[in-house]
């Protein structure tokens, strides 16, 4: 039997999904039957669960559910993927297959290996840019080389059209033109059967119907404010929509568009979140043209660094066990949700590399294990960026004070009460640095520091001094 092979990834939906629709208009020309697919890579599946991994599997979960829901079933296979796509040519003749493609990382190796493999077959390869509304080398200067520095990049972003929204012929669906072959597809149901069951917790904010209400939700009550609450993190004020960005249930042009469309006129804070678009177009950009920034520093002044290897820090920084209330708040919220707030995730990281000294790598890694919303583009770029060795990133002699970002962004200590029940009684006086507080105020507020909450594990200034000088070493040598 003819077909097309409709292979999904990081794009868990059915509607506007450039591949799928250029998938169904080809086997319509063509008079071939659809097949859809979905690799369980082991390199994945096998590594210890945590809750980034957990919350992807559900995802996946839901989809396949959903679209069975459509007639559509999702054949899932676990092996290498080179094996997984002979178990298919061994039962189909593949005449193509189409994807969205991955322009960065290990995404961007798997499809080369794929392509190349299926190329040597005579099989038609389809690759599509889906994920971002524009692709690595979509936006170049006069020369054609890129940008480094976002603000020009910014511009010349905003300059150019957006793809609209992609039609989806989902009749097609519905007219027998699919293969369900469960056969092909056993062992990997028993995988993902296997994975739901291990997860330690459930989410209930996926798919793609949460996807859209949640973007209807912050068009309609925060968008207007986005450019006023988006940095305090005791308010809703941020669109929660990365996690659906992460997973693909929701398309960026879908969002786009309907940020321009509902919006009821122009304003800052619909601006601000434009933007926001386009950093996460930036970074992919840089990513794909510094391929290696995930192990080295994009600055080649900071190459080399002689980072601090304290094991018992970084655990103290994992764990939400600083002594600086705003740091310790912004990791429990990770550990305990998978997300943080944006403000955080920038604190967290200045901190860790600025006060701790230790390498962004380390943080980097540790934000991939627990996030929901992992961009690898996105959390690389921001870690160079707090860490000052990246590309346009904050000078090396800018350093968060934690207290003062505390009264910034928390001046009531909402956010640290919620994440940080120790400080729970502790006076809004004392709330931003409760080391200060005399012992009567510590007995009073049941937060005695040293048992109750740890002091602070490092001198703030005493660490700002050390870090610039670090920094200055290494721009010597």
């Amino acid at each position: 039997m003819e077909i097309v092979v409709i292979w999904f990834r990081r794009d868990l939906r059915l509607d506007d999904h450039i591949a799928l629709s250029k998938a169904i208009t080809y086997a319509k020309k063509h008079e071939y039957k659809l097949l859809a697919l979905y690799h369980l890579d082991p390199f994945f599946t096998e590594m210890e669960m945590d809750i980034n991994n957990e919350h992807f599997f559900q995802s996946l979960a839901h989809f396949v559910k959903e679209a069975s829901e459509s007639q559509v079933y999702v054949h899932l296979l676990h092996d290498d993927v080179l094996r997984a796509f002979q178990q298919v040519m061994d039962v189909y003749d593949i005449k193509a297959v189409f994807f969205n493609e991955d322009e960065v990382g290990i995404g961007q190796r798997r499809d080369k290996q794929v392509t190349d493999f299926l190329g040597k077959k005579g099989i038609h390869v389809s690759m599509w840019q889906d994920t971002h509304l524009h692709g690595a080398r979509d936006i170049l200067k006069a020369d054609g080389s890129h940008y480094q520095v976002f603000t020009p990049y910014y511009q010349s972003w905003r300059k150019q059209e957006k793809q609209p929204v992609i039609k989806v012929d989902k009749s097609f669906f519905s007219s027998g033109h699919t293969i369900c072959d469960e056969s092909l597809s056993q062992k990997g149901n028993d995988k993902l059967r296997e994975l739901i069951k291990g997860c330690s917790r459930k989410f209930d904010q996926i798919g793609s119907d949460k996807a859209m209400s949640t973007l209807h939700h912050f068009i309609q009550k925060r968008l207007t404010r986005y450019h006023e609450k988006r940095d305090i993190p005791s308010v809703f004020g941020t669109s929660k929509l990365s996690r659906f960005l992460k997973t693909g249930t929701i398309s960026i042009r879908t969002i786009f568009h309907l940020i321009y469309e509902e919006a009821l006129y122009e304003d800052e804070g619909r601006e601000t979140f434009i933007k926001e678009l386009a950093w996460r177009d930036f970074y992919h950009m840089i990513y794909a043209h510094y391929p290696e920034m995930k192990e080295k520093e994009i600055n080649l002044a900071f190459q080399g660094m002689k980072w601090n290897e304290d094991e018992t820090l970084f655990e103290a920084w994992c764990k939400g066990e600083t002594g600086f209330p705003l740091v310790d708040a912004g990791m429990r919220q990770l550990n305990e949700e998978g997300w943080m707030h944006n403000r955080l995730r920038m604190v967290t990281a200045s901190f860790l590399t600025k006060d701790y000294l230790i390498d962004w790598r380390k943080g980097e890694a540790y934000f991939a294990k627990k996030l929901v919303d992992y961009d690898e583009a996105s959390n690389i770029g921001g870690f160079q960026w707090a860490a000052s060795v990246g590309t346009d990133a904050v000078p090396y002699f800018r350093i968060f004070n934690p207290a003062t970002q505390s009264k910034r962004f928390d001046p009531s200590g909402e956010y640290i009460r919620k994440y940080v029940p120790e400080l729970e009684y502790v006076d809004e006086k004392w709330i931003h640095e409760p080391s200060k507080m005399p012992i009567d105020e510590q007995l009073k507020s049941g937060c005695v520091l040293g048992d109750t909450y740890p002091l602070p594990t490092v001198d703030h200034q005493e660490r700002r001094k050390k870090a610039i000088s670090l920094f200055e070493e290494a721009k010597q040598q």
